[in-house]
């Protein structure tokens, strides 16, 4: 181990990795599941459905082995969320133009992520993903991780704890609960949906408040003990106030593997021909807007977690940072081929860095834990989403306290790391937020004289994003 990951260079030992992998495992466990419900609508247990299950528990492992082995880093990665949705849209969109069914549909819509899988590769391996890393300027840089810190917390009390009545009706912490004028206006609002919202919030808190204390008397396992705290916490509660098993799931559930599923539907299922009947315009438009998004997610998230782990140099550069990005091309070529949308490095990886990962073996552990999900996916539901949230908006608080280190006084910096900061949880997309952040930066040097501090990569990439927000295609 040692002589593979560097463990005491890095300031670690074995089982603080293993922790941390676990911890970032807990925190992005929702994806195993979410992320096959997006991509084929809902369908669960359809054979597509088990497909792209197995696809992401598979292109998961793979891409986070790659990581830990190639750059050797903390970060852990999956099926990335936003961008998946944006792949179940245009599946949608391929069944109303040409007719083909949601299956047929989904392969064609493979076949993009597999041309950006590829794109990325050769990118990644002549270092231009790497250049366009560098192209960022290094106060923007900087303000990407507090950006991500607010995200995260917005992700914590917002989209990730969402209560559903008997209607579907769907409620949020932070705008149902807090935001009800009073508590007996959130009852009335939520309905039967109100009782499993208040054991929610005390989760919530419950989870936040132990982990802060742990991380005050110097425990390095704090956010995973925070989150189990919380999780019994939970599973009590369910129990004894709400009535009900809280491992109920566990007894109906399916522990063996769909692989014949995922054969038929989704494993080297490309539908070329299919893809062929939009066009090529609209064909290069979609791995463009794919590359996009990805390129910046992932940039984003990588500059965001290593400057809150000190994993940069002076100049804001993170060593193997051409092997990280590898690592996410190969996730995405292999997601392809088994059956997901693109792989993409997940900013959950934050918890795991703070609870002191910081080689490649707590990628690999969180790996190994999503590769076995294949057969024990049901204990990953048993997780509750109020556990995890309060480990999300732990780290966020960490994250925005490096704000300490941007020059306000520039506004040349200070107005892009400020769009960025209240871009990044509202649109909840760090690569869109990025794009703003280079638009107002290079428009202010432009019009304050100092255009030629812009490098000409600063300007491409601006100037793309500029396509892509306003030009109707």
């Amino acid at each position: 181990m040692e002589k593979l990951f560097k463990l005491k260079e890095n300031g670690t030992t074995v089982k603080t990795e293993i922790i941390a992998g676990l911890t970032t495992f807990m925190t992005m466990a929702y994806i195993i599941a979410l992320n096959p419900n997006i991509l084929t609508n809902y369908d669960v247990g359809s054979p597509l459905w088990n497909g792209v299950f197995l696809a992401t528990c598979i292109a998961s492992f793979v891409a986070m082995v790659a990581m830990g082995l190639l750059a050797n880093k903390p970060f852990c990665l999956a099926p990335g969320m936003g961008i998946n949705t944006f792949f179940a849209v245009v599946t949608g969109n391929l069944v109303a133009m040409v007719g083909m069914d949601y299956v047929k549909s989904f392969q064609s819509v493979l076949c993009i992520v597999l041309i950006e899988g590829i794109v990325f590769l050769i990118l990644s391996i002549f270092n231009i993903r790497e250049k366009i890393v560098e192209a960022i300027p290094l106060g923007v840089r900087l303000g990407i991780s507090p950006a991500i810190g607010l995200m995260l917390m917005n992700i914590g009390f917002g989209s990730n704890i969402y209560i559903a009545d008997e209607n579907f009706n769907q409620f949020f912490v932070m705008k149902d609960f807090f935001g009800a004028l009073t508590a007996g206006n959130a009852k009335a609002t939520m309905g039967s949906a109100y009782p499993v919202m208040v054991l929610s919030v005390i989760t919530l808190f419950v989870g936040l408040f132990t982990i802060v204390v742990l991380a005050q008397k110097g425990v390095k396992a704090c956010v995973i003990i925070g989150m189990l705290v919380a999780s019994v916490v939970y599973w009590i509660g369910q129990a004894a106030f709400l009535g009900t098993n809280p491992f109920a799931s566990l007894m109906a559930a399916s522990w063996t593997p769909a692989f014949g599923d995922m054969a038929a539907t989704t494993l080297f299922k490309f539908n070329f021909s299919g893809l062929m009947d939009i066009g090529w315009f609209t064909i290069i438009t979609l791995v463009i807007t794919f590359c996009i998004i990805d390129m910046f997610d992932t940039i984003g998230t990588l500059v965001g977690t290593a400057s809150r782990a000190n994993m940069v140099d002076e100049q804001g550069n993170m060593p193997n940072m051409k092997e990280a990005l590898l690592s996410d091309a190969i996730g995405t070529v292999v997601g392809s081929c088994t059956g997901t949308s693109t792989v993409t490095t997940f900013i959950e990886s934050a918890s795991g860095v703070e609870a002191g990962g910081r080689t490649g073996l707590t990628a690999i552990t969180c790996g190994v834990v999503f590769l076995a999900c294949i057969f024990i996916s049901p204990v990953a539901a048993v997780i509750p989403a109020a556990a995890t949230s309060a480990a999300l908006i732990y780290v966020g608080v960490l994250m925005v306290s490096s704000l300490s280190k941007i020059d306000f006084a520039d506004i040349s910096i200070a107005l892009p790391v400020a769009i960025m900061l209240i871009a990044m949880p509202i649109s909840g997309s760090i690569g869109h937020a990025i794009g703003l952040g280079l638009i107002s930066y290079t428009i202010v040097k432009i019009f304050t004289g100092k255009a030629k501090e812009v490098s000409a990569l600063t300007y491409v990439i601006s100037a793309i994003f500029l396509i892509k927000f306003f030009l109707a295609v």
